[in-house]
């Protein structure tokens, strides 16, 4: 162990540390494995892409987590198992992935895992007093790293919480390093399963950066697609979305909602019923 904890501390002090970012979705469509080159810390770092894929999910593992997603009351031991489970199958695919581009996995410094969301209960849904902001993500990065052989950290939204957040959006951290600019002021919006958006001011703007859910994303999309009895599970590309036509009475009530950002939304999709046609 302690010559683990060395190589940590030297991986910590590196200049350039090269790193396999882990995204997956509520969407399940598959694994987003970003391999990147982190170059310097802080305000100073610079991101190189050095390769990237989305790894298609099989249909068990689609269904193994339907059957505990966004669902109050499910089966304990299968959350148990399924922890396990998806940690040691995204290591496989990692593995595969290093294999495609032909990279040796010794050569790579660390796995960073976002994990599978399965629940998400910030203090202002769950409204009970006493308890603090809640998110739980399964795909156990112990697992992971012995599946694959390189080391792992995971859990950021556990941190974020910790921290006095709500555990979602978290990707304003790294907006910041690799889009903020001081000359203009940005805004990223990310059409994930909920949307999100990124405020980056440019430096005169006196204002600091904040990001916000803003509302449902693709599991509206997801919810619907999966009513049409195609087998399908996700608009893959677009596909359908493209076909349809915006109706114009309805985008201009939500663009008159002055409301504040919500913070963070649940992941529970709606049925289509109450969504509309």
């Amino acid at each position: 162990m302690r010559q683990d904890i060395d190589r940590l501390s030297r991986l910590a002090r590196n200049e350039t540390r090269t790193i396999a970012g882990l995204m997956s979705g509520t969407s399940l469509d598959g694994l987003d494995v970003a391999l990147c080159r982190i170059h310097g810390s802080g305000a100073d770092t610079r991101v190189e892409l050095m390769a990237f894929d989305t790894v298609e999910y099989d249909e068990s593992y689609r269904q193994e987590v339907r059957s505990v997603f966004a669902k109050r009351d499910v089966d304990l031991e299968t959350v148990c198992i399924l922890n396990a489970w998806i940690g040691r199958y995204h290591g496989n695919l990692v593995s595969r992935c290093l294999e495609k581009w032909r990279i040796n996995p010794q050569s790579v410094d660390l796995i960073a895992s976002h994990g599978q969301t399965i629940y998400h209960a910030p203090r202002h849904l769950h409204q009970r007093k006493g308890y603090p902001n809640a998110t739980l993500q399964i795909g156990d990065g112990d697992h992971l790293a012995v599946a694959c052989g390189i080391a792992t950290i995971s859990d950021f939204r556990q941190k974020h919480i910790a921290s006095g957040g709500e555990g979602a959006p978290l990707a304003m951290y790294g907006d910041v390093l690799v889009f903020a600019n001081p000359d203009e002021n940005r805004i990223l919006l990310n059409i994930g399963g909920i949307a999100n958006l990124s405020w980056l001011p440019m430096a005169a703007a006196n204002s600091r950066p904040l990001s916000t859910d803003v509302g449902p994303g693709n599991t509206m999309m997801d919810a619907y697609v999966r009513t049409l009895g195609k087998g399908l599970s996700f608009d893959a590309d677009g596909n359908i979305a493209r076909r349809g036509a915006v109706h114009a009475t309805d985008r201009a009530r939500r663009r008159s909602d002055d409301r504040d950002p919500p913070g963070s939304c649940p992941d529970t999709p709606p049925s289509w019923n109450e969504t509309g046609s």
